[in-house]
């Protein structure tokens, strides 16, 4: 499943723990082991989960292939040195699990849980089964069964299953979780009769329910994988679930860039979500010196902070701030050109290197994109520009057709055509994320590699 993950569908990062796996760098710089111990699973759980990490928009798969218990209406992960007697000591709990994985901000999290081995010294229950709140999960077997390994094909039923399904090209493809659920049900039971098992039926929960639509593999979906999950969104929209249905917009945007129907609804929810009027809060009065009275206020806005103008370079931001304070963006935008020239330290060149944008330090990034957003009132700023992007599905490698969308979205590209910077609109009423554009002599030529950058 690791190999699977990083190989042939890219993910960003896989942790693997096994008895063999190498050791992880945690955020700490520490080294951490990876056998799966109760303590080293601990660890990581704690450690990786304790600050986000992901986004909104990413997906994060979690695969567990061991043991499992039910106790006290529980669900538990056992690991290697787990022990009957001591489940609370030596066991993990899946509430446990799910509570932390909710913390990285990827707002699509799935549980994979081959567990419940039948040579277990656990009572034999099954896992998975118990709801868990915002996750998708799909367990190995229903309540009461267990998972069976298969020594001819060197995996149990469950994986061996879920690989193939995930690897299934064409019409008959599993990009969605509802045709993956349905695959497994149906061929899991299948592998368990050809090789003389006892029956074993998946389980899946997913919650909520409208994610049954959710596209796991975006390569493979089809037109109408993305016209349900848009018709998911727009119903969310409908109930008032503005949050939701922008996360689902999000995930067809990122689909579907280049449809206007779909940036429509996109930039509606969005609009929607920001005229959200801000819940007054209730404050307590004594009255008369003997009882008390609620009474409502609606909160002022809080002024924008301080940003503090560090730089690893010693580089003086304090003209970027004053252009940008008094609304000067073209200026500003020149400004902003020649110092991440001074950082980078091609001056004469005047153009950046793909290793210098990749080695470009995070204070002075983080300082200049603060500025911009501060004083644009959030319109403008490189970390506007990158959610942007992230939204349409770029990555770090260059895709022309999210690059193409990018460009349409932020008014750098009109009619299919790429602006000279003589049309730049130094303007609060650009679209947004217009600025920067990094001067006339620095215009973004390697964009999608500082776009993708995690610290914005």
């Amino acid at each position: 499943m690791a190999r699977y993950c990083r190989d042939e569908i890219n993910f960003g990062e896989v942790f693997l723990f096994t008895d063999e796996s190498d050791p992880i760098t945690a955020p700490n710089g520490s080294q951490q082991e990876t056998k799966p111990t109760y303590t080293n699973l601990m660890a990581f759980l704690h450690d990786f989960f304790e600050s986000q990490r992901l986004e909104t928009g990413d997906n994060f798969w979690f695969f567990f292939s061991g043991h499992g218990l039910r106790h006290q209406g529980q669900d538990y992960l056992v690991p290697s040195e787990g022990h009957p007697t001591l489940i609370e000591q030596t066991t993990i709990s899946l509430n446990y699990v799910t509570q932390r994985l909710r913390r990285c901000g990827a707002d699509n999290i799935i549980l994979f849980l081959d567990a419940c081995r039948n040579e277990n010294d656990f009572s034999n229950k099954s896992v998975g089964w118990q709801k868990q709140q915002g996750v998708i999960t799909i367990a190995s077997c229903s309540p009461k069964e267990e998972s069976y390994e298969i020594p001819e094909l060197q995996q149990g039923s469950f994986t061996y299953s879920l690989l193939e399904a995930l690897r299934i090209q064409g019409e008959n493809n599993c990009a969605t979780v509802e045709r993956l659920c349905n695959r497994l049900r149906e061929r899991i039971p299948e592998i368990n009769r050809q090789y003389n098992k006892p029956p074993q039926t998946p389980h899946s929960t997913v919650e909520p329910n409208y994610k049954n639509h959710l596209i796991l593999l975006p390569k493979q979906a089809n037109d109408t994988d993305i016209a349900l999950l848009r018709e998911e969104a727009l119903d969310l929209e409908g109930d008032g679930r503005l949050e939701e249905a922008k996360q689902l917009m999000r995930r067809v945007l990122a689909l579907d860039p280049t449809n206007p129907k779909v940036l429509k609804v996109y930039d509606r929810i969005t609009l929607k979500l920001a005229q959200q009027p801000v819940p007054p809060s209730p404050k307590t009065e004594p009255t008369n010196g003997e009882s008390a009275k609620t009474i409502t206020e609606t909160p002022k806005p809080a002024s924008p902070p301080e940003i503090e103008l560090k730089s690893a370079k010693g580089i003086d931001y304090r003209k970027l701030e004053d252009l940008l304070k008094r609304q000067q963006w073209k200026q500003a935008d020149e400004e902003t050109a020649n110092v991440m020239l001074q950082v980078a330290n091609r001056t004469e060149e005047i153009w950046l290197r793909e290793s210098d944008i990749d080695n470009f330090p995070c204070e002075d990034l983080r300082t200049i994109d603060q500025l911009w957003v501060k004083y644009s009132g959030g319109r403008f700023g490189f970390s506007v520009q990158a959610k942007i992007y992230r939204e349409l599905g770029g990555t770090r490698e260059y895709n022309e057709r999210v690059w193409n969308a990018f460009g349409d979205r932020v008014g750098w590209r009109v009619n299919k055509s790429w602006i000279y910077y003589k049309d730049v609109t130094f303007d609060l009423k650009a679209p947004q994320g217009h600025l920067p554009m990094l001067g006339e002599r620095l215009i973004l030529r390697k964009g999608f590699s500082l776009l993708s950058r995690r610290d914005l």
